[in-house]
């Protein structure tokens, strides 16, 4: 038996009923004759993986053999693309939007390390997304082109066991149990994660005579209860308490019901992370929108003052709480999280394990009628939100400033991005953001009214995701349309984007926020050390220039005011595929061009004040 007699499985397909996964399962006979690669694909199939984001190389022509004849039967969807690290995004993006799994596939060596790397993104945001790399062969016959070089055994398997969880298909008959791992991983139902495939290069096209399909794992959801635990104990902290402030991560963004009747019955306020945006509207009037290290004027307000936490399904990222010191007077913490070591990260917590909104919903009713000896706090807390919405005001009125970069007046990042995001409710669009000034100013600026219509990547604030996101609008099986925001830095992380997102039918807009530099960067040294260093560049890059020389790329001129952005955004909307704007913005030191910063964080000349303070808190 060899691959060449694998063309007749088109002659199946012919029977197929139903989706792929039923493809998998009931048309083809139990038991195969086929090769390990081939084998992957059915139980992938049967997992309801069928997108395949790929870089092919000398590492998985197997794989890509494979892929082509499944492609050609109409049950897998295949997209090359010029960037391991562009198609580790997308995939992230998908899953995220979509809930769509997808497989990243690349060779060996250089490319499975740009994938690994990119792979920060699922595993700092819980995404579940399946990672195929080839790999080294297994005969040990001397070393394999880009092969990490040492006298080692499984060295790629330990760098990507470091990440996540990782399995070498170096036995063949282990496949059912590397895809049974695979799936309790990215399906995971708390807390999914990337999984990382290790395909030895002589093993892809190894032979499996007979092999049985019914060893192939199916997709089977599993879910969480709530948590078993101390709930009159924590509905009493709540009502001691006169100050509580309920901050929620990305664990707890889908519990919007169950977190607006905690607000009523615990008579608290609620902050939220950057990746919760929308969790509870933003005009709901104990939302405090963002807080952290950048944060707002209400939500940090909160977060200083309160003197009980409820933590909801957040990992207490830096950013998040500040390096630990968001809370300097908080007593006591329910932490509700299914993660056992994120729910007893602070001091002085009443653990409770278990689905968020599950456990949620026990302890509303562990609190049973409403709160209403909380006025003070609420009233403080509501002058602060509305002097937040004047400050924000204040930025709309001035959305032009004098540049020296530009040599002339030019919009302000708040006021450009506040544009854009109005805009992509209208539409609606998906707004992607990506790493940097604009990312800050971005959780800053937007007004999120439910989950899903701003995706901010902070878990890794991986540069070049936003731009890469935008090709999950062509590859979902239900196409959408999505707006990237980006920067000039960010974008010239990954503009394959532009080649690849018009080859595969992306729909959206990239608004390319250019300043010449990571502004990011240039402002925290500035603020730092008084000086910007080695963050910027003196040339003009014509952005314009480059996105013409793509076919079917629309490109278009933003302008330096609102309503030439306006009319871009516009034309943009009514443009079938994906269109590039180039706005030039301030970078500077006038306080109407940025939002403010609010809280700590443990970085650079910094570090001793905010440890020191982290160990006087002791939370």
């Amino acid at each position: 038996m060899n691959a060449t007699t694998r063309p007749s499985r088109k002659e199946l397909t012919r029977q197929r009923v139903g989706h792929a996964a039923a493809f998998a399962k009931n048309v083809l006979p139990h038991r195969l004759d086929l090769t390990l690669s081939e084998a992957l694909l059915l139980g992938l199939i049967r997992q309801n993986v069928r997108t395949f984001l790929t870089v092919f190389g000398h590492g998985s022509t197997e794989v890509g053999e494979v892929l082509r004849i499944y492609q050609q039967a109409g049950l897998v969807k295949v997209f090359g693309l010029r960037s391991e690290i562009e198609a580790s995004h997308a995939a992230a993006a998908l899953r995220w939007v979509t809930g769509e799994k997808a497989a990243v596939v690349t060779s060996i060596g250089p490319g499975a390390l740009q994938a690994l790397a990119a792979s920060l993104v699922p595993a700092s945001d819980g995404i579940g997304v399946w990672y195929l790399f080839g790999d080294e062969t297994t005969e040990d016959e001397g070393f394999n082109m880009q092969q990490i070089p040492r006298h080692a055994q499984g060295l790629f398997l330990q760098l990507a066991s470091t990440m996540g969880r990782a399995y070498s298909l170096h036995t063949l008959l282990s496949l059912p149990t590397a895809l049974q791992r695979g799936a309790a991983t990215v399906d995971h139902p708390t807390r999914p994660g990337p999984f990382y495939l290790l395909l030895p290069m002589n093993t892809q096209a190894a032979w499996l005579p007979d092999f049985n399909l019914d060893e192939l794992p199916e997709d089977s959801p599993v879910s969480l209860g709530a948590a078993e635990g101390e709930y009159a104990r924590a509905a009493q902290w709540i009502r001691e308490a006169d100050r509580v402030v309920v901050k929620v991560g990305g664990g707890g963004r889908a519990a919007g019901l169950e977190l607006a009747a905690l607000l009523d019955l615990s008579g608290g306020v609620l902050v939220h992370t950057p990746i919760a945006s929308g969790c509870v509207p933003y005009h709901h009037p104990q939302n405090m929108a963002i807080g952290g290290s950048k944060g707002s004027l209400c939500g940090n307000y909160a977060m200083e003052n309160a003197n009980l936490l409820i933590a909801v399904g957040t990992r207490a990222v830096c950013q998040s709480d500040c390096s630990r010191t968001g809370y300097p007077k908080v007593k006591r913490v329910i932490n509700i999280n299914a993660s056992l070591d994120d729910v007893t990260h602070y001091h002085h917590t009443l653990a409770l394990v278990g689905d968020v909104g599950r456990t949620l919903k026990k302890l509303n009713q562990a609190l049973g009628q409403e709160d209403n000896g909380k006025d003070d706090w609420l009233e403080a807390c509501a002058e602060k939100k509305m002097a937040w919405q004047a400050f924000k005001q204040q930025r709309s009125l001035h959305p032009v400033l004098p540049d020296d970069y530009w040599g002339g007046p030019v919009l302000t990042q708040p006021a450009a991005i506040k544009l854009a995001t109005d805009w992509a409710k209208a539409q609606p669009a998906v707004c992607f953001f990506d790493a940097g000034d604009v990312q800050a100013n971005g959780f800053q600026v937007v007004e999120d009214e439910r989950p899903g219509q701003t995706f901010t990547e902070t878990g890794a604030s991986y540069m070049g995701f936003a731009v890469s996101a935008l090709l999950a609008t062509g590859v979902a099986s239900k196409p959408f349309y999505g707006l990237a925001l980006t920067g000039d830095g960010s974008f010239t992380m990954s503009p394959q984007i532009l080649v690849d997102g018009v080859e595969h039918g992306a729909r959206g807009c990239i608004l390319l926020l250019d300043n010449g530099r990571m502004g990011a960067i240039t402002g925290l040294q500035e603020a730092q050390y008084g000086t910007g260093f080695a963050t910027w560049n003196t040339i003009h890059v014509d952005y314009l220039a480059w996105g013409r020389a793509v076919p079917g790329l629309l490109v278009l001129d933003g302008g330096r005011t609102l309503e030439a952005l306006q009319a871009a955004l516009e034309q943009a909307g009514n443009h079938p595929g994906l269109t590039l704007i180039h706005v030039p913005v301030y970078f500077g030191p006038d306080p109407l061009s940025g939002m403010g910063v609010y809280g700590r964080w443990n970085v650079g000349n910094w570090s001793d004040a905010v440890q020191m303070l982290r160990h006087e808190i002791g939370l």
